[in-house]
């Protein structure tokens, strides 16, 4: 399953939606992914998983659109 992260790029500010920012990581659950990215000092806001729908459109509207993959 594809998972879109929803992440802040420092732990020590109050997060603003400006700076939000966002990755694709394939895993079987929210805690595989939240384990995977934890050692990067991401605060995250949000984990959701993406449909087949919503996957297909966030490819469509992403030029540079990459999954990482838990291994």
């Amino acid at each position: 399953m594809i998972f879109k992260v929803f992440f802040q790029d420092t732990l020590t500010e109050v997060p603003v939606r400006e700076r939000t920012n966002s990755i694709y990581v394939e895993a079987n659950t929210i805690e595989e992914v939240r384990k995977s990215i934890k050692d990067r000092g991401y605060n995250i806001e949000f984990v959701t998983p993406l449909s087949e729908s919503a996957l297909a459109y966030e490819q469509d509207a992403n030029e540079d659109f990459k999954v990482e993959s838990v291994s």
